[in-house]
């Protein structure tokens, strides 16, 4: 079991989000992953700086944690040539530490450069899959054309390639994409508790590690911790057919308008109670998935790395599925 540290960059300025991948690395965490957004889900989060510079400087300022997009979406806002090339020198500056994390992408940061968000699910994997294509492509070395459907690419070659590419874990809700992540990718990237999402990639020949973001609050008391969540994490509740769909954090305000802390207390360990956190994080593990990533919307970043030390490291690493909760 490798342990995950979330990196909000919806929430925090770059600033703030490198020195907490710093504290995340000294508290012993694994690997570190960040959101690769436009927009923020709510204005009151305040935030939204640019992904790869920030793992850059990360790389810099760490030397042993590893570093993961969670997740990026390599198809509009960014054409997959420019993914491939980031992603490669981000392997090169980190000394292979970086997972390129990669998904279908949400109306919300990808209809910002005026091409349109395809409104039909099929449409967009398969623009994904064809990205996949073209960054495999590219990783593999000299001048590279591709003629697809949905993206071309033209006489491209990266110059400075890492000796082994980046792994690639792909997001997944369904059969068909985890179909997609089992046949272009490394690894399987979600953000529900399903095992059938597990099944459907382990089905379709996937058997790479699997990511998932298991929600959480850390405050001395639940109440308030559950109050941080429902203020700017109350969008977690939406779905994820609701969370790719609507453009921009206002219309994200008012689908969200009607959630209660008790709704959050629902999916979220919140406040101070280890064993919470453990089942909730138990879900995830009996799902299958064995990259945990600990997504903390409490208000105190510092005091959440703390307890996570004292409190759920040790435990966390020893889960395994179908065993009783540590």
């Amino acid at each position: 079991m490798e342990i995950g540290y979330k990196l909000a960059s919806e929430a925090f300025g770059p600033g703030e989000l490198i020195r907490q991948a710093v504290a995340a690395e000294a508290a012993g965490f694994d690997f570190v992953e960040m959101s690769d957004h436009f927009h923020p889900w709510l204005d009151n989060q305040g935030h939204s700086s640019f992904t790869w510079t920030v793992l850059g400087a990360i790389a810099a300022r760490t030397e042993r944690i590893r570093l993961v997009t969670g997740v990026t979406c390599p198809t509009i806002r960014y054409h997959p040539a420019i993914i491939a090339q980031a992603a490669a020198t981000l392997a090169l500056v980190s000394s292979g530490r970086f997972v390129l994390g990669v998904g279908s992408g949400e109306r919300l940061n990808e209809h910002v450069v005026g091409r349109g968000f395809p409104d039909a699910v099929r449409v967009r994997q398969e623009m994904l899959r064809e990205a996949l294509e073209i960054i495999r492509l590219l990783w593999s070395g000299g001048y590279r054309s591709y003629e697809g459907k949905h993206l071309r690419l033209e006489d491209a070659r990266i110059f400075d390639l890492p000796p082994e590419p980046p792994l690639i874990a792909v997001a997944a809700s369904g059969r068909s994409s985890a179909r997609i992540a089992a046949e272009l990718g490394d690894g399987l990237f979600a953000t529900e508790q399903k095992p059938e999402i597990v099944r459907h990639y382990r089905d379709a020949g996937g058997t790479g590690p699997g990511y998932a973001e298991v929600p959480m609050a850390w405050a001395a008391d639940e109440h308030s911790a559950a109050q941080a969540a429902l203020e700017t994490s109350r969008w977690a509740l939406t779905g994820w057919k609701v969370m790719s769909e609507l453009p921009n954090p206002v219309n994200f305000e008012a689908a969200t308008a009607t959630v209660r802390e008790e709704d959050i207390l629902t999916k979220f360990a919140c406040g101070p109670d280890r064993n919470r956190y453990l089942q909730v994080a138990k879900q995830f593990v009996d799902a299958g998935f064995d990259r945990l990533v600990m997504q903390n919307a409490g208000p105190d970043p510092d005091g959440f790395i703390d307890f996570y030390q004292r409190e759920l490291d040790e435990p966390l690493r020893r889960m395994a599925p179908g065993a009783a909760t540590p």
